[in-house]
């Protein structure tokens, strides 16, 4: 049976505003893989690269399945309130400490530094703008900070600028603006240097194959993809022919991380595709990556464990489905998951697929309390129709229990 449209990909769903805020040139993911950091490359930072350090936050990803009706998975993505632990959670820079004392007084500063000066403010104030939800005006300030980046010829702040102006095309729903301008900041970090398997120019190439997906331009898609994850698993082996010295463990993790939210990405790709075993076999290798790069505890473990129960569920494998996200239900809960109401709707979803409905009944109502007290409109949406789904079949079943006496007994 098919999945319902708004099982797709993160990338459909309008990334949220504030968590745009923490996308930069090197890290564009709206997944809760990875901490926010500049690009980088063997050239020395400029100060706007600095400035996206001082300006990022971290980010999580929210549990993206629901259990739903007609046995499907009513599956929905958002963005967790959590970044990872052993990430540093950033918050958003406080506009007025961002001062520009790094160029000495103003007397002393040359007009390339005063450009750059103009280029930070503009950025600031395009950042804010987004903040505020003020998208037009964030636009304005973009491409005015982009010009003057092309007139100075400073390359962090184009590739900087271009990524922030893909990025909200993206928000805005403007795919193919968004593929030009992720298209535009990889050409500039290509010509610049940057090898074609560092880390910042496959998060890239991962985002332009999920636009693609978006777009149903499936050949683009898995060409992406695959270029994404043979190009990580290269690099992965690379690195363990290496003296220990050569590559820090930073850069180990975060190739590895990297490598399961390219996984991760493409699953969803699978199961929207209704291919499951692909889907089913990427979350497991997704799921292990996390878990030993950021714990059994994390809630992008927590969040891969509900989505791989969701495609086992889809399979008809309900035991190993229900084990999973029990497991996810009772990690979350000790460790005080914010997104709880979306682990224990997937939880009641399998078990109303199992028959078990008065269990599901029980976890459904603690869910949509759960989900109403957190204002999130769309779980209780989702919650609701799951309610409405099990009386529905609990409904068939007391009349075939009526009609057939015998099936009682």
């Amino acid at each position: 049976m098919a999945l319902p449209s708004s099982c797709r990909l993160f990338l459909t769903q309008r990334v949220c505003v504030r968590k745009l805020l923490s996308e930069g040139a090197r890290r564009f993911s709206v997944s809760g893989w990875f901490p926010c950091r500049a690009h980088t490359s063997h050239r020395p930072l400029s100060v706007v690269s600095q400035l996206s350090q001082q300006l990022g936050e971290s980010q999580g990803r929210r549990s993206s399945r629901f259990c739903g009706n007609a046995g499907n998975a009513v599956c929905r993505t958002g963005q967790s309130r959590t970044g990872r632990s052993g990430y540093q959670q950033r918050g958003v820079a406080l506009w007025s400490a961002l001062a520009f004392s790094i160029f000495g007084s103003t007397d002393e500063r040359t007009e390339a530094q005063k450009t750059e000066d103009e280029i930070i403010l503009l950025l600031k104030k395009a950042k804010y703008s987004m903040m505020l939800g003020e998208l037009d005006a964030a636009n304005v300030f973009l491409h005015k900070a982009v010009r003057l980046a092309h007139q100075s010829h400073n390359n962090d702040a184009i590739i900087y600028t271009y990524s922030l102006m893909a990025n909200l095309a993206f928000v805005q729903g403007q795919l193919d603006n968004a593929e030009k301008l992720f298209k535009a900041a990889m050409s500039f970090m290509l010509s610049g240097g940057t090898p074609q398997d560092d880390n910042a120019v496959i998060e890239m190439s991962l985002k332009l194959a999920s636009i693609y997906a978006t777009q149903n331009k499936n050949e683009l898609a898995e060409h992406g993809f695959q270029f994404c994850t043979e190009s990580l698993e290269a690099k992965i082996e690379k690195h363990k022919e290496l003296p220990p010295d050569t590559v820090s463990e930073e850069e180990r993790k975060d190739t590895r991380l990297l490598l399961g939210l390219s996984l991760d990405s493409r699953a969803r790709y699978l199961a929207a595709s209704h291919r499951l075993s692909g889907a089913c076999r990427d979350y497991r290798h997704a799921l292990q990556i996390c878990q030993e790069e950021q714990g059994e505890s994390h809630p992008q473990t927590l969040v891969l464990m509900s989505d791989l129960a969701t495609v086992l569920d889809l399979q008809g494998k309900h035991d190993e489905a229900l084990a999973q996200v029990k497991k996810a239900v009772e990690l979350g809960q000790a460790a005080g998951h914010p997104d709880q109401h979306v682990l224990l709707g997937n939880m009641a979803g399998i078990l109303m697929h199992k028959g078990e409905f008065e269990e599901s009944i029980k976890l459904y109502e603690e869910a949509l309390t759960l989900a109403r007290a957190a204002g999130d409109m769309e779980a209780v949406e989702q919650i609701e129709e799951g309610l409405k789904e099990l009386s529905r079949r609990k409904e068939e079943r007391n009349r075939s229990t009526t009609d057939d006496p015998a099936a009682e007994e």
